[in-house]
């Protein structure tokens, strides 16, 4: 009966271990092309923490345009900040997170962004749901959960980008939610109004306005009546005294 030696045991070892690469990588296979998010030494409650997407191309035919993020619970929409990506794509905030697009990519070729969030929520992990849309109209839904089937990855086909925190910092504490930039109008008046530099109170300014003064603003209606008598007095006594001194002379 032969004797297995050395050199045989190694080289079985060997053509075991690259069945088994193979047998890894052939599993793996089709969760390399899925979107991923990465934050090195990230950790709960961390500030300003840079979170670096990559969207894989799956199509053989199209170009990746656009990609939406829904955010997960704890950070909002105003709480990202747009850093890098592909040339000519815009960042937009939506009501349930953000968008990146822009003009389409090369057929094969990946979507790498970069945004900034404010801060992380005290949680082991963050979902990121994605979705990637070509410019064919094609839409890949990177949305499942891990949760979803029994804390398994495996057998996922489109798993939502999964970021692990580390445990929070000693003394760690969440900061306040960031203030929305709303446009205000100015009130009607933010100091004293022409009126009141007079030196009045607004009734008063105004009351005094509508009245006629001797100063420039015309003579008082009392004045005007006493006048416009005077004058008739003047004239009837004139044409009287005129008449007696007719009527003497006759």
């Amino acid at each position: 009966m032969p004797r297995s030696t050395p050199a045989r045991g190694l080289c079985r070892t060997g053509v075991l271990a690259t069945a088994v690469f193979a047998a890894v990588m052939a599993g793996a296979g089709p969760a390399t092309a899925h979107t991923e998010v990465e934050a090195p030494g990230a950790r709960a409650l961390d500030q300003n923490v840079a979170l670096a997407f990559t969207a894989a191309s799956e199509s053989d035919s199209a170009g990746i345009s656009k990609l939406e993020v829904i955010l997960p619970e704890g950070i909002a929409p105003t709480d990202i900040t747009y850093q890098e990506g592909p040339e000519g794509w815009k960042f937009a905030a939506t009501d349930r997170g953000y968008t990146v697009s822009g003009p389409k990519l090369a057929v094969g070729e990946d979507a790498e962004y970069v945004v900034t969030a404010r801060q992380l929520p005290d949680v082991r992990a963050l979902y990121f749901k994605t979705l990637q849309t070509y410019d064919d109209g094609k839409v890949d839904r990177w949305i499942e959960l891990e949760e979803e089937k029994g804390g398994e990855a495996h057998g996922h086909s489109h798993p939502a980008p999964r970021l692990a925190l580390e445990p929070a910092a000693p003394g760690a504490k969440p900061v306040g939610p960031t203030p929305v930039q709303t446009a205000t109008t100015a009130p009607a008046t933010t100091g004293p109004g022409p009126a009141e530099a007079a030196g009045g109170p607004p009734a008063e300014a105004a009351e005094a306005a509508e009245t006629p003064t001797g100063d420039g603003g015309g003579m008082p209606v009392a004045a005007t009546v006493g006048v416009a008598v005077a004058v008739l007095a003047l004239g009837g006594g004139a044409w009287w005294w005129f008449r007696s001194r007719r009527g003497g002379a006759a």
